[in-house]
C-alpha cells in the first residue's frame, strides 16, 4: 500500500540523485533560500513564463544555442527565454521564489549573464535542498526563428548543466498563429514545467 508506494519512490529519488554529477551544496548568497521537502512529500511541479521582446541584433539564445537571427532580443542578461522559463519553474517547484529575486536585473553582476552558468546555480540549489529533477519540459512561442535544427543541441545543454540523462528533458516549439504581439513578431516567449522529487528527507 502506501508504505510501498513511498519506498519505491524514495528509491526513485536515490536512483536520480545519483544521475546528479558534481552538484555542490554552495552556492552564491543570492541562491541561500528556498524551501526543502515537508516530511511525506514525494512530489513538487513547477512552472515557469519567460518573454523578450526583439531589438537591435543578428542572433538570440535559446537554450543556450547561439542562433543566427535578423534581431537579437532586449534584455539584462542574454535574453534565454527557454532557460529563464525553466529556471523559474525550478525554483517556484522549491518554494525559492524566482529568478528576479536570485539573479535581479538591477544587479550589474548580471548585465550579459551567461543563462547556462545561472541554470547550473539554480541546479546547485535544488540538489543543496534535498530534492532531485525528474523530468523537464519546455514549450517555445515564436513564429522566427525556427528551431528545429537547434532542438537537440538545447536539450543536451539543460540536460549537461542539470547533471540530467538526457531523456528527461524535452524542448519543443509552436507559433502563436500571427495572434497578438508573438504573432506579430514583436517578441519570443517559453513556457515551462518541471517535476521534483523529494529526497530521503521526505
Amino acid at each position: 500500500g502506501r508504505h510501498r508506494k513511498a519506498g519505491a519512490a524514495s528509491e526513485t529519488c536515490r536512483r536520480l540523485a545519483a544521475e546528479y554529477q558534481g552538484h555542490e551544496t554552495r552556492g552564491s548568497r543570492a541562491c541561500e533560500r528556498g524551501a526543502p521537502p515537508a516530511k511525506g512529500e514525494i512530489v513538487r511541479i513547477g512552472s515557469g513564463y519567460d518573454l523578450h521582446r526583439f531589438g537591435p541584433g543578428d542572433h538570440v539564445m535559446l537554450g543556450g544555442v547561439r542562433i543566427a537571427h535578423d534581431r537579437g532580443l532586449v534584455a539584462h542578461s542574454d535574453g534565454d527565454v527557454v532557460l529563464h522559463a525553466l529556471m523559474d519553474a525550478l525554483l517556484g517547484a522549491a518554494g525559492a521564489g524566482d529568478i528576479g529575486q536570485h539573479f535581479p536585473d538591477t544587479d550589474a553582476r548580471w548585465a550579459g549573464a551567461d543563462s547556462r552558468a545561472l541554470l547550473r546555480e539554480v541546479g546547485r540549489l535544488i540538489a543543496s535542498r534535498g530534492f532531485v529533477i525528474a523530468n523537464c519540459d519546455v514549450t517555445l512561442v515564436a513564429e522566427a526563428p525556427r528551431i528545429a535544427g537547434h532542438r537537440e543541441a538545447m536539450c543536451a545543454n539543460i540536460a549537461a548543466d542539470l547533471g540530467l540523462e538526457r531523456g528527461r528533458v524535452n524542448v519543443k516549439a509552436t507559433t502563436a498563429e500571427g495572434l497578438g504581439a508573438l504573432g506579430r513578431r514583436e517578441g519570443i516567449a517559453a513556457h515551462a514545467v518541471v517535476l521534483l522529487l523529494a529526497g530521503d528527507s521526505a
